[in-house]
């Protein structure tokens, strides 16, 4: 049996793969970027995609947008927008709003935020995470401050629809709630859902989880949980040990997406590490994705080839960039095989504000 794993020859990588017997090195390159294959506007930010080819044999990205002169401001004002192509790697065109604000009183009235789009059946589903909260936004443009109202009533939730331009529907409660105990690895927040059908037809979700073993109203560790459903709305039961964890870290990884293909469960993920200037002794954080592998999609492991990615992209003008950040990866599946990865990316201007958008990162194989 064949496995398909993927690099970049400028330091992208999927990889990692499976046989009957034994594991191989299957490369996978991604071309240059179609300039067609980002997506950006003048008013908004935008953060994250997902997509999902519809029905309509269109293209459907699900994605993150807040109105950009109010800053950083996505702990408090994000919501899921829909844009649609002819082609994965676009031009993508604004269509609606697929979850809008809904009102305070809502677990996830004020934001909603990072989805991941999947079509199960015959059927359409968003995972995202949602919050409510005082609804104020703390700094400006150049200087954005947490809320942290918001963010610790961050939950995970799903919305339903038969059709990729909705109605979506959206449920009272959360999907995956927090956990009642104080000491639990999830009793502050749970966000940033990724989801993947089993081959034994069920369901398992990894997503981001916080604690309160450190002080509020940051809390931590920040780590990742792993729940399973016989059903894609649930209820989900909870795994009750966390994965991606690296010791001596408090906040090692983020923004999982996971998959299965040629026998075993995959993901690529942000790894968040710190490191500190021998000469100044000051420690910074450095963001990659990085890749992990599984047998039965409970112990993840980092795959022999770990690194993915250093932020840095080639367009098909010719033009290198190192972004500041390159984050959310989405792997887009058609026909069977990896053919594009979605990235939130963005690079400050001379004012110190982030100039935000998606990029869809095309897979040409060998």
């Amino acid at each position: 049996m064949k496995a398909v794993l993927a690099t970049l020859a400028l330091g992208l990588a999927l990889v990692g793969c499976q046989s009957e017997t034994e594991d191989k090195d299957y490369k996978v390159t991604f071309g240059k970027i179609p300039m067609t294959a980002k997506f950006e506007d003048d008013t908004w930010s935008i953060w994250g995609g997902s997509l999902v080819k519809g029905d309509d044999g269109l293209y459907h990205m699900y994605y993150s947008r807040w109105e950009r002169d109010k800053g950083w401001a996505w702990v408090t004002d994000s919501e899921i927008a829909h844009a649609v192509s002819e082609s994965p790697f676009g031009p993508f065109e604004f269509k609606d709003v697929a979850l809008p604000p809904r009102g305070e009183e809502y677990w996830d009235g004020l934001c909603t935020h990072n989805p991941t789009v999947r079509k199960f059946g015959d059927k359409y589903y968003i995972y995202y995470m949602g919050n409510t909260g005082d609804g104020k936004i703390i700094g400006y443009p150049g200087k954005h401050i947490i809320n942290w109202d918001h963010r610790n009533n961050q939950r995970i939730g799903v919305a339903v629809s038969d059709s990729p331009y909705g109605p979506w529907k959206r449920f009272d409660e959360p999907l995956i709630d927090i956990s009642p105990e104080k000491e639990a690895l999830d009793s502050l927040c749970t966000s940033n859902p990724s989801i993947v059908q089993r081959p034994d037809g069920g369901f398992l979700m990894v997503y981001k989880i916080v604690g309160q073993e450190y002080p509020l109203p940051q809390g931590g560790p920040v780590l990742h949980g792993i729940a399973n459903s016989d059903s894609p709305t649930g209820p989900f039961v909870k795994h009750d040990k966390p994965t991606f964890k690296v010791p001596g870290e408090r906040f090692p990884a983020e923004d999982p997406y996971i998959w299965h293909q040629d026998g075993k469960y995959r993901a690529i993920v942000k790894r968040i590490q710190h490191l500190k200037n021998e000469e100044t002794g000051k420690t910074h954080r450095e963001f990659s994705l990085v890749h992990y592998q599984s047998e039965d999609g409970f112990q993840w492991d980092p795959a022999k080839h770990f690194h993915v990615s250093d932020r840095t992209i080639e367009w098909e003008d010719g033009t290198v960039e190192r972004l500041d950040h390159l984050e959310r990866p989405q792997v887009f599946i058609e026909d069977g095989k990896p053919i594009a990865l979605l990235c939130a990316g963005d690079i400050y201007d001379e004012n110190n504000v982030r100039m935000s958008y998606n990029v869809q990162i095309p897979i040409t194989y060998d």
